[in-house]
C-alpha cells in the first residue's frame, strides 16, 4: 500500500486574540496519497484554508497548535514533521519546496510591480540550482504547459495585464514550476467563468497523470468537486462532519449538512425546481454551539441530543464516516435488519 504523501492526525488549531483563544479547527485528521486529488469542502469560514495553510505553516504568529497536532510530510521515503519545523531554512522543504500552494485571488499573489516571469524565475533561484537563464527558459516553458499562448512575451508581462483565467493558469504554472509533491489547491475556479473553469480543472487533472502529485483541492462547491476529486471531506465551524470516496459523498450524503450543500446546487433536468437553502449562517467561532456544531441550522436534530452532545465518527461503510447522530441510528438500524 502506498505510504501517504500528507498526514493530517488531530489537527487543533486556535488563534490568540483580544477576546481569548479561538478555535479554529478541532480535531482534524486526513491524508492524501501520490497521485490523488482530495477534496476539502464547506461553507466560507468553515476553517478550510486555515487548515491548508497548516500544511505549511503559513498561518500567522498568533495561531496556537495543540500538543497532539502532528502534519507529516512523506517525500522519497523520507518523513518530516512540519509542525515541529522552526526556522525559515527548514521550511523551505514545504514552502515552494514539497509543496505549493494556488491561492483563492492569483492578484494577490503576484507582486503587481514586478513582471509575472521575474517572480517565477525569482522562485526557481530560491528552490532550486538553476541558473538565471535555465530558470527563465523553465519558466516560458510552463507557461506553455498550462496553455499561455506566446509565452515568450506574456513572461515579461505584468499580472494585471493577464485576464483571470490567464492569470490562474500563471499561478498554476508559477505553483509547479518547483515540481512540489502536493499541490493546494484553494478555491481556484471561484473567479472564472464556467468555460475557463472547466480548462483549469482538466489542467490539473492531466497534471496528477503526469507528475505524480497529490493535490489538496479546496472549494465550497461540490459541483466542482464530484468532477475533480477521488475523494472529499466535509468540513463544518473547523470540524470534518463527513468523509468518503466522491462516489460514497455525493450519491449516498450521510450528514444533513452534506445533503443541504448538494440541495443547493442548480440541477439542469430540474430548471423550474426551487433551491433549497440551508437556513441561517455558519456560526462565528467566538460562539460555537455545544454538541453538534451543526445542531443550530440542521433540521434533521434530535433534541436533547445533538444540542448536548457531540456524535462520534461512524463508519457507514469502508471508507465512508459521518459524525452525525441521525447517520449512526440510520446506520445501526441498518446493522440491526441484516
Amino acid at each position: 500500500m502506498t505510504s501517504p504523501l500528507i498526514k493530517v492526525e488531530n489537527l487543533t488549531l486556535q488563534f490568540k486574540t483580544d477576546e481569548g483563544l479561538i478555535t479554529a479547527v478541532n480535531d482534524v485528521s486526513f491524508e492524501v496519497a501520490p497521485g490523488e486529488i482530495m477534496g476539502l469542502v464547506g461553507e466560507s469560514g468553515s476553517g478550510k484554508s486555515v487548515t491548508a495553510k497548516s500544511l505549511m505553516k503559513l498561518n500567522p504568529g498568533n495561531a496556537v497548535y495543540s500538543p497532539e497536532s502532528r502534519i507529516t510530510l512523506t517525500t522519497d521515503g523520507e518523513s518530516v514533521e512540519v509542525l515541529k519545523l522552526e526556522t525559515s531554512r527548514e521550511l523551505k522543504v514545504v514552502r515552494g519546496g514539497a509543496i505549493s500552494m494556488i491561492f483563492q485571488e492569483p492578484m494577490a499573489s503576484f507582486a503587481p510591480a514586478i513582471s509575472v516571469g521575474d517572480q517565477m524565475v525569482e522562485q526557481l533561484l530560491l528552490h532550486t540550482d538553476m541558473n538565471k537563464e535555465k530558470a527563465t527558459n523553465f519558466s516560458i516553458e510552463m507557461l506553455e504547459r498550462v496553455g499561455i499562448s506566446d509565452a515568450p512575451e506574456r513572461f515579461k508581462q505584468y499580472a494585471f495585464e493577464f485576464s483571470g483565467g490567464m492569470r490562474q493558469r500563471a499561478m498554476i504554472a508559477m505553483a509547479l514550476s518547483t515540481k512540489p509533491k502536493l499541490l493546494i489547491a484553494d478555491e481556484p475556479t471561484t473567479a472564472l467563468d464556467v468555460t475557463i473553469q472547466a480548462q483549469v480543472i482538466d489542467l490539473m487533472k492531466d497534471l496528477v497523470d503526469e507528475f505524480g502529485m497529490g493535490i489538496l483541492f479546496i472549494t465550497h462547491d461540490l459541483a466542482v468537486i464530484a468532477q475533480t476529486a477521488d475523494n472529499v471531506s466535509v468540513m463544518y465551524l473547523g470540524k470534518l462532519i463527513e468523509t468518503g470516496s466522491v462516489r460514497q459523498v455525493i450519491r449516498e450524503p450521510a450528514h444533513p449538512y452534506t445533503q443541504g450543500l448538494l440541495n443547493a446546487i442548480p440541477k439542469l433536468e430540474h430548471l423550474d425546481v426551487s433551491l433549497t437553502p440551508i437556513p441561517g449562517d455558519i456560526p462565528s467561532p467566538l460562539d460555537r454551539p455545544s454538541g453538534c456544531v451543526f445542531h443550530t441550522r440542521c433540521s434533521q436534530i434530535i433534541e436533547g441530543k445533538c444540542d448536548s452532545s457531540i456524535p462520534a465518527t461512524t463508519v457507514l461503510k469502508e471508507g465512508h464516516t459521518a459524525a452525525c447522530f441521525v447517520a449512526q441510528g440510520i446506520a445501526e438500524g441498518a446493522m440491526s435488519a441484516s
